[in-house]
């Protein structure tokens, strides 16, 4: 599992460190792994030669960039620094110098040395800085993105936000980030993370708490997680979901949060609504009622809300399902104008699925601030609605209601903001709810799988349809649990 931590954490982890090491043992450390990173970026045989630009801020950032440019230039690349700022870290300005580096001044023409450059390094700002890149800082990053060299960030894309992953202002494109101690939440979650290229973990020795602030599940963790039918199960001991979803106007959403479902690990799903015939017709394993929900049978869990419509029946579904003792996920038109007291109120786990524009209704708030803020977003509704939140998006977020860290969901893939999609989610989601799973692993190992199978279905940044995701989850969900 990936975890990642606050600057103020990190922070404190590395002051308890440099007190018991010699005095800028530490940034040795970070400059010698992003030193590495560099040279594996180049190439093997690029290094000598190479024309590698340092664009230095005033602060530690800018030690680390000057000292790996140091071991470069020792190296044999011709490294030149562009310094931003009052002032520039002395002892790695001495070092970068020592080893016969240059920094750009005078008569020099720093936008004609980027436009040569192989590789430029960005440590104008590093984990503390706060908006965007300052005026002065965003001729030289644009010069440095428009050149054909390998942009790589210095711990953190300089103009975006550690902590929360916001972009508040321009800020420098990464091709690759050499992060050092751990993962910030910023390098996980967007708009942050498209900044940030390929992310690279240099550990220097922190000892870090052992709760993060943010994890990302990989294989392993999914696969721990997956229930599996034992000896003696059969489909009700493995759980049952309760599916109430589509209307006449869209009684896809039914087939397709069924079809999730189905493939989600319970033993059965219990369908109601008025898409029946349809839902029988793509997957006659399912056990159709025409509800109301109460009426339908014994389930694990229920997942109300895809493809519901507006009429005054959805209200009465959701309010039905809610008012049942097993966990629920709400989503879709579920969500709309949902009662936070009537969800704090339930005495079992409710899992709320919006994507941003659900999310903005459901915060009373603009929808560019949840998406421009999405890790404050999915905490907020969390909080406010006493529920597990699946923030569908670029980046799928998944909260609960207490301390627990946020899980950010590493497989998902534009592509998949695509109709329907969402509805083999929810499906998908509340199966693992009914096979035994609490919210927060029903919903990431839903998430990932999600993403898995968009990638399975057509291949990676190939167009794709709910219905090729669906058919796919089989072959992620081998894919997750495979030795």
């Amino acid at each position: 599992m990936r975890t990642a931590y606050r600057v103020e954490t990190v922070r404190a982890a590395e002051a308890d460190l440099m007190a018991r090491l010699p005095e800028g043992a530490l940034m040795q450390r970070a400059a010698a792994g992003l030193a590495a990173s560099c040279c594996s970026l180049l190439g093997r045989g690029r290094v000598y030669g190479a024309r590698v630009v340092l664009l230095v801020g005033s602060g530690d950032n800018g030690g680390d960039a000057l000292y790996a440019g140091a071991r470069l230039a020792r190296r044999g690349a011709g490294v030149s620094a562009v310094l931003l700022g009052t002032r520039a870290h002395e002892g790695g300005l001495a070092a970068l110098r020592a080893a016969g580096g240059r920094v750009i001044g005078g008569s020099d023409d720093p936008y004609a040395v980027l436009a040569a450059a192989d590789l430029v390094l960005d440590g104008i700002t590093g984990i503390g800085g706060r908006g965007g890149l300052r005026p002065d800082a965003v001729p030289l990053a644009r010069a440095a993105r428009g050149s054909g060299a390998v942009v790589v960030a210095v711990d953190l894309p300089s103009g975006v936000d550690a902590d929360t992953g916001e972009v508040r202002g321009e800020a420098l494109r990464a091709d690759a980030t050499v992060t050092f101690g751990a993962y910030k939440p910023g390098l996980l979650v967007d708009p942050a993370r498209e900044y940030a290229g390929a992310v690279r973990l240099v550990g220097i020795g922190l000892d870090l708490p052992s709760v993060p602030d943010l994890e990302a599940l990989q294989h392993q963790d999914v696969a721990r997680l997956l229930p599996r039918p034992g000896a003696e199960s059969d489909k009700y001991r493995r759980g049952v979901v309760g599916i109430v979803a589509g209307s006449a106007r869209y009684p896809g959403a039914a087939v397709l949060a069924v079809s999730g479902a189905l493939r989600g690990g319970a033993g059965a799903v219990r369908y109601v609504g008025p898409a029946g015939d349809a839902v029988i017709a793509a997957h006659p394993e399912t056990l159709v009622h025409a509800g109301p929900p109460e009426k339908a049978g014994r389930v694990q869990a229920w997942v109300v809300g895809p493809g519901l419509g507006d009429g005054p029946g959805a209200g009465t579904a959701v309010a039905e399902v809610l008012g049942s003792g097993v966990p629920v996920l709400v989503d879709a038109d579920g969500l709309r104008g949902l009662d936070p007291a009537a969800v704090r109120a339930r005495t079992a786990p409710t899992l709320l699925t919006p994507h941003a524009g659900e999310a903005t209704a459901l915060l009373g708030v603009p929808r560019a601030s949840v998406e421009a803020g999405r890790l404050a977003a999915v905490r907020e509704l969390a909080e406010r609605f006493g529920a597990t939140v699946l923030l569908k998006g670029s980046t799928t977020l998944v909260c609960g209601p207490g301390a627990e860290p946020v899980r950010v969901n590493p497989t998902g893939t534009s592509w998949l903001a695509t109709a329907g999609s969402g509805d083999v989610l929810s499906g998908l989601a509340g199966s693992l709810l009914a096979s035994g799973l609490r919210p927060l692993d029903a919903a990431s190992c839903a998430a990932y799988l999600h993403g898995l199978a968009a990638r399975h279905a057509t291949g990676p940044g190939a167009p794709l349809t709910a219905t090729d995701v669906a058919a796919a989850l089989p072959a992620a969900w081998r894919d997750a649990t495979a030795p």
